[in-house]
């Protein structure tokens, strides 16, 4: 088993932004993305650890901004319609209130058009480093303020800033929401 998402290049299958949300709609229990240039991922599921990890990251997300009040949190199930023309899911995303309340209730309730402030990517066993560094610079031209892709693998975090090269910290990792989470703070290691 090679571990890699299946994904279809754009000239195999060309599907319309309503093709797409009927294709996801029709299928709930297969997780779908769209690059930015069209190509159409199927992700794996994650294995029991990688799930614990990911509920640990909203669970904490969610409770800072739930004392914060300065913004919504989404789980890996919410997909962003990105600007920049993919059709993502982060392992965990948060997005600034007034930006979210300026969208329709339409566009709430379906893929939201708007790339978030914040995102967490989480690499599980399963997944190749480089698709996720493309997924983040994807994010990054979108209108991202903040990443982190978690690479348990290397043992370390990458930091993605708009102004900035990416940043690498080792494992134990100390990580700071910056101005755009004020006084998160996350401090990540190998699970003992």
């Amino acid at each position: 088993m090679s571990g890699l998402p299946m994904v279809l290049s754009l000239d195999q299958v060309e599907l319309t932004d309503e093709q797409f949300y009927r294709l996801c709609e029709a299928n709930p229990d297969t997780p779908l993305e769209r690059s930015a240039s069209g190509a159409l991922i199927i992700m794996s599921p994650v294995g029991g650890e990688g799930g614990e990890r990911e509920a640990d990251l909203i669970s904490l997300l969610w409770t800072w901004n739930r004392q914060a009040k300065i913004g919504k949190v989404f789980s890996s199930s919410a997909l962003f319609k990105l600007p920049g023309g993919g059709d993502r899911s982060p392992d965990a995303a948060w997005i600034e209130s007034s930006r979210w309340e300026a969208l329709s209730p339409e566009e709430k309730a379906g893929f939201p058009p708007i790339c978030p402030d914040f995102v967490i990517e989480l690499r599980s066993k399963t997944d190749a480093l480089p698709p996720l560094q493309e997924k983040m610079a994807e994010y990054l031209a979108s209108g991202l303020r903040l990443g982190w892709l978690i690479n348990p693998q290397g043992q370390e975090v990458e930091i993605y800033r708009p102004t900035a090269v990416v940043e690498k910290v080792a494992f134990p990792a100390r990580l700071s929401g910056e101005a755009i989470l004020p006084e998160f703070e996350l401090i990540w290691s190998l699970p003992n």
